[in-house]
């Protein structure tokens, strides 16, 4: 696909990674100018993951949706192909901030990179499936706002000039926490087991390999672990943090 400027036509892919890239730079450069060096990075990321984020829940669900066959293994729409195209411009972005600025944290690296091949094999490899990657995508950005907008306020939390941050970082965190438990605890794995049980049926024969579509169960199923772990963790310090503050209330009464 490619969107015409002008008398011009311009393939998808490098008009949204540009787009991306210059909201990087916007973000670092001026929007986040102020801020401390070592956070600017981590909000710069956080700003393109919101411009990314929901408006790919609305146009991967409407791209699914406007399809007259939604199977898991359907061929890839030219709608489909565009959020596709939306979203690994977006993940080659923070890539690269990643590269850039936290070259050690080989977690996100490789969470970034794994689910770049999802993308890049659905959509230039076999030019199927995207409705299950798509519904994927749509589970994995519907908690994305909250998630961006928390994770601003927990790096600006520990400035003492910002004490609107420390309010919105504990007023978000319950309900960040549950929202994000039901989506990637709950609906997550239920679509996941239904995706995999589609191809492990053969639903797709001869139009996605076995290897490939063990391959994206592989990477999704990881990532949906590292999910539930990650909040299971986030949960357990809420906890301990309330606990500790309840103790130490009660002991300014006694």
């Amino acid at each position: 696909m490619s969107i015409n400027i002008g008398e011009i036509s311009v393939p998808d892919l490098p008009l949204f990674f540009t787009m991306f890239l210059t909201i990087y730079l916007i973000a670092y450069f001026i929007v986040f100018r102020n801020w401390k060096p070592q956070i600017r990075p981590e909000a710069s990321s956080c700003l393109i993951s919101i411009f990314h984020g929901t408006p790919a829940v609305f146009l991967a669900t409407r791209a699914v949706f406007s399809s007259s066959s939604r199977t898991f293994a359907s061929a890839n729409t030219a709608a489909q192909n565009t959020v596709l195209d939306f979203s690994v411009a977006y993940f080659l972005t923070d890539l690269l901030h990643y590269i850039v600025f936290n070259p050690s944290d080989v977690l996100f690296i490789g969470h970034h990179l794994a689910t770049l091949f999802v993308f890049l094999t659905c959509r230039f490899l076999v030019f199927h499936g995207a409705c299950a990657i798509l519904g994927l995508l749509i589970l994995a950005e519907v908690t994305s706002a909250c998630q961006n907008a928390w994770t601003l306020a927990g790096a600006r939390k520990s400035d003492p000039d910002s004490r609107l941050a420390v309010k919105v970082y504990h007023l978000l965190s319950p309900p960040f926490y549950a929202f994000y438990s039901i989506v990637r605890g709950v609906l997550g794995p239920l679509f996941f087991v239904k995706m995999v049980s589609f191809y492990a049926r053969g639903g797709a024969h001869g139009v996605i390999p076995n290897w490939l579509w063990i391959s994206w169960a592989i990477v999704v199923g990881t990532a949906i672990t590292v999910s539930i772990l990650w909040i299971w963790n986030l949960w357990i310090d809420l906890f301990r943090e309330r606990k500790a503050n309840q103790l130490g209330h009660d002991k300014k009464i006694r």
